[in-house]
């Protein structure tokens, strides 16, 4: 039996934040386990963000685009940042620099196995790793499993943020790499809100994604024609080469997580409900949670003194849920006008739960009303999705 101050299942973005916030703390000497069933060396992601604020992860940000441009068939809108920029850290540079770090670290534990039981009682929790018992004073749990998920559609509204990458390489030097494209809607709507992502860090080389927001998801095939249409018929390039390709889906849902699991277990993560329901961005989310953890637990002995958002960002990530759930083909012309009437950084504040109430109503008085009347009316009105 082994016994430690914190144990962390999963080590995935909000497992191994949470270990790294925690040694870069005053609890830097606690005794951590951290359990992870597969071993995390592949650049299997990419976590991008926009920030103003420095960062644990500068050394390892892949790049930075000072410039980042909103597309549409016949319109470009070049974006003031101000003071921000948008940033990428590759998953594998991520887990190689946490990873370092906890392995420099004595008191630090990682195991590799499968989680098979969790108990916990008033003075600890204790977990079953592959037959054999480790036993903790707190626990932190980032296991999201989709199959676990109790959905309740007729309550809430589940959609994904669903997308496929590819790395390409073209022969002819055609991209400036301080300049990325957030949202490029110039590929087929077809009923849900879809558009392409463009990344470049050389003038040959970038990540060009499709992504759709949307409750169901594609076969593989419709990814890939996407993405060669795009390439091929937008981009203009013809001689190129895909050097890598990546896949995921995010969770975007108005449903619930459960935070408190129990006496002495908190969700993180994903399961923690750390996704921001109406755009997918997760990332910094999961610094200031981890960060807030750690306070938690310095200053109350305990992890769960957290805080918690104003209302009413859950209001509004609620009726966009809804104007995207029933008008997903209208929704690239709302994220234009948008982006149209709103600098970047009144944009950026409202998406990270930072704005003002007068913020938030520029916003709002910024977007067509007759979409957003509808969905307020359809969720709170006539209680139905």
């Amino acid at each position: 039996m082994g016994e430690f101050d914190f144990i962390i299942l999963g080590a995935g973005a909000a497992g191994l934040s949470l270990a790294y916030h925690l040694l870069q703390s005053p609890l830097r000497d606690r005794r951590v386990l951290l359990v992870e069933r597969e071993e995390k060396v592949r650049n299997d992601r990419t976590w991008c963000f926009w920030s103003n604020r420095p960062s644990l992860f500068e050394p390892i940000y892949f790049h930075t685009w000072p410039r980042l441009t909103v597309r549409h068939w016949n319109e470009t809108l070049n974006l003031d940042l101000q003071d921000y920029a948008y940033h990428m850290i590759r998953g594998a540079d991520y887990y190689r620099f946490v990873l370092s770090a906890l392995n420099g670290a004595a008191n630090v534990t990682l195991v590799q196995g499968e989680v098979k039981e969790v108990f916990q009682d008033t003075y600890g929790i204790s977990v079953w790793v592959d037959g054999r018992e480790y036993r903790g004073r707190w626990g932190f749990d980032s296991t999201f499993s989709v199959q676990a998920w109790a959905r309740q559609p007729e309550r809430y509204h589940y959609l994904w943020q669903h997308f496929k990458g590819w790395v390409i390489e073209s022969d002819l030097p055609v991209f400036d790499s301080t300049q990325g494209t957030l949202f490029d809607f110039r590929t087929s709507q077809n009923g849900a809100m879809r558009f392409m992502y463009v990344l470049p860090w050389s003038p040959t080389r970038a990540l060009v994604e499709y992504t759709l927001f949307s409750p169901t998801f594609l076969d593989e095939q419709a990814y890939d024609n996407a993405l060669r249409a795009y390439v091929e018929e937008v981009l203009n390039l013809s001689r190129y080469h895909i050097l890598e390709q990546e896949r995921g889906a995010i969770p975007m849902t108005d449903h619930p997580f459960e935070r408190r699991a129990g006496p002495r277990l908190l969700n993180i993560g994903t399961k923690g409900g750390r996704v921001k329901p109406s755009s997918g961005y997760a990332f910094l989310r999961i610094q200031a949670d981890s960060a807030a953890i750690v306070r938690s637990l310095v200053q109350y002995g305990h992890p769960f003194a957290l805080p918690v958002a104003p209302r009413r960002f859950r209001v509004l990530d609620r009726i966009m849920l809804q104007v995207m759930w029933r008008k997903g083909e209208r929704m690239a012309d709302i994220f234009m006008q948008l982006f149209r009437n709103n600098p970047a950084r009144r944009i950026f504040r409202f998406l990270d739960e930072q704005a003002s109430v007068a913020e938030c109503l520029q916003v709002l008085v910024s977007l067509p009303p007759g979409p957003f009347l509808r969905a307020t009316w359809q969720v709170y009105g006539l209680r139905r999705l």
